[in-house]
């Protein structure tokens, strides 16, 4: 590395204070390097201060390429434990990795490691009977894998680790530099370990280029996608999902012509036509959307047809290829199948149209409703516009706004294009927000449809106060819901985006870099995650800057 950019990182470090750190009378830096190849190597050094520690740091770095990503983390606050009380602390926190300090099991840190390679490697596994979201995590330290990996990655033998009496438990303040420029990491909070969003314009901009990069980059030349992986189990996803496909094909779209990268287009055509051919069956000059299974009966899904609607229609709007309008039409045709006498709708069907789940999840009625909103704009399709009044008018009659749903935001904004003035809908949307923000605002996990809501319910607030209907909007605070949607956006980027500074400590971290994480489900990184940050994102973007 350059001199200077070694200064930086050291004057990045500096500010955040570098007294009273000491433990034992020894100050100790971790720094963690890679070329993106290869999970970071983390190394721990010592001094007697400050200056002597990172005299240490310097001789390493100085051998480093300038172009690797280096982070260099300054130990802190640490805490001995008993075992005991360390297994305790563990298991109270509630869900899996979000354990965020250090630990080491000798006082003088030969065995220390990184609250990062903790949980980028699962060295820390949840109880069996954990169900997420249902229950806590009940952690415990996997001994045998924890004691490996010291061994691979630091080139210490402990085999008497299960013998360890004490654990030294600690926290860091860090830098890092990406290669071109050192930025600040926060060190408190759900986004420790990431850099502080200080242009968040900017910062949010680089987030949707590299996360439009990652999702392209998971089209297969078949035009399938890699449907996923769990990063910290170094693990691929095999299974698929006919929804997914086409809903990550729509954003996609949506996402590449913000970013202006027309060289996506044809590979996200290439990839709407394996999805027609391969997940979609026709009968009787309709179109529906298939899920096949291995072990259970095929399913038609009412979400899988509005998702084809959103995903070809978005293609041909921001292309003009007009190639897939037949398909539109053929699957709105298969709606009528999918039709109950009330207006509302059946969740799924068998593969012999037969009603098979008359309910399955609230997502699906938003969903077809949105869908079909987009059909008529970009075709003038009068029976999507009938569809969809018809719909709304039950959701309206129905109260969906108790769901809170994110469909139901996306559906209703984008009804109001077509019926501007109906109270009926606005109503409908204002509860599904403004009856939602203290969840949203109290959700620690990152949770991007949430995101997505709050994005479509602000743009739905412009057209009913255009619209002359501001009255309905007397009892509900606007300004909180912006300030949510804001703290929305910094906290989806802060706890669920792989930045550099986090994809360092997985293995192969170019391949995750720009790819979008649910920490609590061993960082799952799975195409419809990418496709929920993607467009929360790209409409806040929109929505606060373009």
């Amino acid at each position: 590395m350059k001199t200077a950019s070694i200064t930086a990182l050291r004057e990045a470090l500096a500010e955040k204070g570098t007294h009273h750190q000491k433990w034992a009378g020894r100050v100790m830096i971790a720094t963690s390097i890679t070329d993106g190849s290869v999970r970071a190597k983390v190394r721990f050094h010592s001094g007697k201060s400050f200056k002597n520690a990172w005299q240490n740091v310097v001789d390493l770095l100085h051998n480093v390429d300038n172009h690797s990503d280096v982070k260099v983390d300054l130990v802190t606050n640490i805490q001995k434990l008993t075992r005991q009380q360390f297994t305790q602390q563990l298991a109270a926190v509630p869900r899996m990795h979000y354990w965020r300090k250090g630990i080491s099991f000798d006082a003088q840190f030969q065995t220390a490691l990184l609250e990062e390679e903790l949980n980028a490697n699962a060295l820390t596994v949840p109880s069996p009977d954990h169900v997420i979201g249902e229950n806590g995590a009940a952690m415990t330290l996997d001994v045998k894998k924890t004691a490996s990996f010291l061994l691979k990655q630091h080139n210490v033998n402990v085999p008497d680790l299960a013998d360890a009496t004490n654990v030294w438990v600690f926290t860091t303040k860090a830098a890092f530099y990406d290669g071109e420029r050192v930025m600040p990491i926060t060190d408190s909070g759900l986004g420790i370990g990431t850099r502080t969003l200080g242009n968040f314009q900017q910062e949010l901009k680089t987030v949707i280029d590299n996360g439009e990069q990652f999702l392209k980059a998971q089209i297969q030349d078949s035009g399938r996608f890699i449907y996923g992986y769990y990063p910290a189990r170094e693990q691929v996803l095999t299974n698929y999902n006919t929804v997914r496909h086409f809903s990550s094909l729509y954003a996609l779209a949506e996402t590449s012509a913000f970013v202006h990268d027309d060289a996506a287009f044809d590979r996200i055509k290439l990839s709407l036509k394996y999805g027609l051919d391969n997940l979609t069956i026709q009968r009787d000059g309709c179109q529906f959307a298939v899920d096949y299974y291995k072990n259970k009966d095929d399913e038609l899904k009412l979400g899988s047809q509005a998702t084809v609607l959103l995903a070809l229609c978005k293609y041909q709007e921001v292309t003009g290829d007009h190639t897939f309008e037949p398909v539109l039409q053929r699957v709105i045709n298969g709606l009528k199948y999918f039709r109950t006498a009330d207006n509302g709708f059946i969740h799924v069907l068998h593969t012999d149209l037969s009603e098979k789940d008359k309910f399955r999840i609230i997502y699906y009625e938003g969903e077809i409703t949105f869908a079909l909103s987009r059909c008529y704009e970009l075709t003038g399709n009068v029976q999507a516009k009938t569809i969809v009044q018809e719909t709304l008018d039950h959701m309206a009659a129905h109260n969906y706004g108790r769901f809170h749903d994110h469909w139901i935001s996306y559906a209703v904004n984008e009804a109001l294009e077509l019926f501007g003035d109906n109270r009926d809908y606005m109503k409908l949307a204002i509860a599904n927000a403004f009856g939602h923000l203290d969840f949203i605002a109290q959700r620690d996990t990152a949770y991007p449809t949430l995101l997505e809501l709050l994005d479509a319910a602000s743009k739905m607030v412009d057209k009913v106060n255009a619209a002359g209907q501001s009255d309905l909007l007397a009892e509900v605070d606007v300004s909180r819901l912006r300030d949510v949607q804001t703290f929305r956006a910094k906290h989806e980027v802060a706890t669920g985006c792989f930045l550099p500074e986090v994809a360092m400590y997985f293995y192969q971290p170019n391949k995750f870099v720009g790819g979008f994480f649910a920490r609590h489900d061993h960082f799952r990184t799975r195409i419809d995650d990418c496709e929920h940050f993607l467009s929360g994102l790209v409409n806040y973007y929109q929505l606060l800057y373009a």
